[in-house]
């Protein structure tokens, strides 16, 4: 067996033994669905709007941007449309999320409109990596819990925050939140959140770009890497358990500011965790996550610009925000420095197992770079309707370029998936609609 597919047989494993070992320690065999469910759609959401703006960042500017301004140009009815659109949505919900909606709304109709007959071939692509991934979440979550229940899960925070003393010069990571709290104002902490909790959506980002691109194979396999890294985790996490330097902190809740999100999660997540090893009855098993070493919210992104790389302006911007993830996660006092050297060899061993052979195709290959058609490395793998050789890169393609025919065609989903309970929302779905005015007749035809 290729050591490329270990993570499809480590969860096969790990699966067949959940619920022997749930029923052993009395923990529920039933996982909080409308709180994994909502996340899960929240994050698809803020995915694909970090997924489009990418593609501004990391692909040519006049190609992608060209087309759109002369299509909007030739029928400025679409802008007026698109203002009601956002009005609406602003009216339905906050204006940020009104915002990011639109921005997907338009970078789902671009796609189409460039490449009418391949929208659903790449959501094919895209389906199978994110059900992946979100079975795979659902093991790490359960394992998370069951490990916490038999180790005290703040066993060695003392000798993690000792390493990290010994390699600060004395410093902690408290000492150093601490002094940034003294030293800037409460608007650099809410950037510091912001920071830490916009890793999530680079996650689907990576899969909507790398499924679309090279196909679903490619993108099961950056789904298997990032679930080989917590496969892995849950190893360590067992051995040498940890919850973060804010557990080991006396007057961290004294000096936080309240007013932060990370506060009450924080604060939640240290009672859950003496709840789970004290044996208190939970009704499900739900998103709480107790892992502190290694860091795995330092690997995730390092396995994304991984698998990003060939887009080198995609890597550079992902790589800035990365240094200032590192900030975030110590600022914050989520992590110690110790964990995150955990996290970047981690993310390096995952790597190495499940994406050997582009490893070292990496550095055999002849020298010629991409020139945006194509990519020249090993890849056995095929896109959404490729042949199985190289399959050239869809958001680079030629017919990609051109922008497409001239009519509005738009076959979408992602707009009802929410099921539109709330009345006010109705305007919203009679707009997008208008902006496609082709639509139900290229559904009657298809």
């Amino acid at each position: 067996m290729k050591p490329r597919y270990w993570h499809y047989w480590i969860g096969l494993l790990l699966s067949m033994a959940l619920v022997p070992v749930l029923r052993g320690l009395h923990l529920p065999v039933r996982f909080d669905w409308k709180t994994f469910g909502t996340a899960y759609w929240i994050l698809t959401v803020q995915s694909v709007f970090v997924a489009a703006v990418l593609c501004l960042i990391g692909l040519p500017g006049q190609a992608i941007l060209g087309p759109l301004a002369e299509r909007y140009q030739r029928e400025p009815l679409r802008i007026v449309l698109l203002l009601l659109y956002l009005t609406a949505l602003g009216w339905a919900f906050t204006w940020m999320t009104a915002v990011v909606l639109t921005i997907n709304t338009i970078a789902i109709l671009e796609f189409h409109e460039r490449k009418p007959h391949q929208l659903r071939q790449a959501a094919g692509a895209v389906l199978l990596p994110a059900l992946y991934v979100f079975a795979g979440f659902l093991l790490v979550f359960a394992y998370n819990d069951i490990i916490v229940s038999v180790h005290f899960n703040f066993a060695y925070d003392a000798a993690f925050n000792a390493m990290d003393r010994w390699i600060l010069h004395g410093w902690s990571v408290s000492d150093l939140s601490h002094w940034a709290l003294r030293t800037f104002p409460l608007p650099v902490f809410r950037l510091l959140e912001f920071i830490y909790f916009g890793m999530f959506p680079q996650i689907g980002a990576a899969i909507l770009l790398v499924s679309v691109s090279d196909g679903k194979n490619r993108g099961l396999q950056l789904v298997g890497t990032i679930l080989m890294t917590y496969y892995l985790a849950l190893g360590p996490f067992y051995l040498w358990p940890s919850h973060g330097p804010y557990s080991l902190c006396p007057g961290h809740f004294l000096r936080f500011p309240s007013t932060l999100q990370v506060y009450a999660i924080q604060k939640n997540m240290m009672a859950h965790a003496l709840a789970l090893w004290n044996h208190v009855p939970i009704q499900r098993i739900s998103t709480d996550y107790f892992i502190a070493f290694p860091c795995m919210h330092i690997a995730q992104p390092l396995i994304v610009m991984w698998f990003l790389r060939r887009w080198k302006r995609m890597l550079i911007v992902l790589c800035a925000y990365d240094c200032l993830l590192i900030v975030s996660i110590l600022l914050l006092e989520w992590h110690y420095l110790v964990d995150i050297i955990g996290g970047i060899l981690l993310a390096g061993i995952a790597i190495v197992i499940t994406d050997n052979s582009t490893l070292c195709s990496r550095w055999i290959r002849n020298g010629s770079e991409t020139t945006g058609l194509g990519d020249p490395r090993l890849d056995s793998h095929s896109g959404p309707g490729g042949s199985g050789c190289i399959n050239p890169d869809p958001l680079l393609s030629e017919d990609f370029y051109c922008g497409g025919k001239a009519g509005h065609v738009v076959e979408c989903c992602g707009a009802q998936a929410r099921c539109w309970h709330d009345g006010r929302a109705a305007p919203c779905l009679a707009i997008f609609f208008a902006l496609s005015p082709s639509v139900e007749r290229k559904s009657r035809t298809a």
